[in-house]
C-alpha cells in the first residue's frame, strides 16, 4: 500500500468518532441505497420536467447521464474482476488499523476487489452530469456524493483513499465524455424523440432501469447468482467431483449466507 491510503487511513483510524449512534449513522449511510441512488436519481427526474427554453438539450444530458451511470457501474465491476486483486483495508492485517465494525456480508467484502469502488465511480459520473446541467444544484450533489457516499466507504475500510479517488476520477472522465455533443445527440436525441412518441413504453423502461441502477442490480445479480448456483447443484457428479465445487469461494459463500452480492462492494 502507498504511503498516501497509509496516511489517511492512519488519520481516520486515530480520529475515530468516539460516539456508538455517529458509527452507525455512518454504517447506515454506506450500507443503505436511500443515502444514495434515492437522492441523487430524483434529482434527474426533476430536471427531465423542468420547463425552459433548454427543456430538449437538458433531456438529452439527464439520458447522457443514465447511460453514463450504467456504463461507469459495467466497467467499475469489469475492472474489479480483472484487474490484480486487492484486499480491503479492514480485512489487511498488515494495516494494523482498527476500523469501525460493519455489518456487510463477509465473503463479498473479503473477495471483491477492493479497487476501484464502484459507489464512487457510479455516484460521482451521475453528479457530474447533474452538475454540466446545473452547476449551483450539481456542486451541492458532489460535495453530497463525496462526504455521504465516498467518504464513509473509506472511513469504514471499505476502500482505500484511491479506490474512491480513482473510482471517481474514472466515474466523471466517463459523463463528460459521453455527454458531448459528437456523442450526446447519436444516442439521446433519438431518444429523447422516443420519449415524445411513447410515453407509455418509454417511461416504464426509464422506471425500471433507473431503479436498478438505485440498487446498482443488486436483485438482478443474486437472481443470476442463484439460477447458476441451482443448475450447478443439478450437474451431475463427474470423476466424483462434484460441478458444485468448481464454483468461486466468495461466490459460494454468498449463496449459502444468503445474503446480497452487490449492494456493499
Amino acid at each position: 500500500m502507498n504511503g498516501f491510503d497509509t496516511a489517511i487511513l492512519t488519520f481516520l483510524t486515530q480520529h475515530e468518532f468516539d460516539s456508538a449512534v455517529l458509527n452507525h449513522a455512518i454504517r447506515v449511510m454506506a450500507g443503505l441505497y436511500t443515502f444514495k441512488g434515492f437522492v441523487l436519481i430524483p434529482v434527474l427526474w426533476w430536471i427531465w420536467f423542468q420547463p425552459g427554453e433548454r427543456r430538449e438539450w437538458q433531456r438529452e444530458m439527464v439520458i447522457a447521464t443514465i447511460v453514463s451511470g450504467l456504463l461507469s457501474l459495467l466497467v467499475g465491476r469489469t475492472l474489479a474482476h480483472y484487474l490484480p486483486y486487492r484486499v480491503r483495508p479492514i480485512h489487511n492485517s498488515e494495516l494494523l488499523l482498527h476500523f469501525p465494525p460493519v455489518n456487510f456480508p463477509e465473503p463479498v467484502l473479503r473477495f471483491w476487489n477492493s479497487f476501484p469502488s464502484d459507489h464512487a465511480m457510479l455516484w460521482m459520473s451521475v453528479a457530474t452530469g447533474i452538475f454540466l446541467v446545473w452547476r449551483t444544484l450539481g456542486a451541492l450533489v458532489l460535495l453530497y456524493t463525496v462526504v455521504f457516499i465516498c467518504l464513509p466507504r473509506v472511513y469504514l475500510g471499505l476502500h482505500y483513499p484511491t479506490d474512491v479517488i480513482g473510482g471517481a476520477i474514472l466515474g466523471v472522465a466517463i459523463t463528460y465524455l459521453m455527454t458531448r455533443d459528437a456523442a450526446r445527440k447519436r444516442y439521446a436525441r433519438p431518444a429523447s424523440i422516443w420519449f415524445e412518441r411513447s410515453p407509455a413504453a418509454s417511461y416504464t423502461l426509464a422506471f425500471v432501469v433507473c431503479f436498478e441502477l438505485i440498487t446498482q442490480f443488486d436483485e438482478v445479480v443474486r437472481l443470476g447468482e442463484s439460477i447458476e448456483n441451482g443448475l450447478q447443484t443439478a450437474a451431475p457428479t463427474v470423476h466424483g467431483i462434484s460441478a458444485q465445487m468448481e464454483i468461486r469461494p466468495v461466490v459460494h459463500a454468498c449463496r449459502n449466507s444468503n445474503l446480497p452480492l452487490v449492494a456493499n462492494r
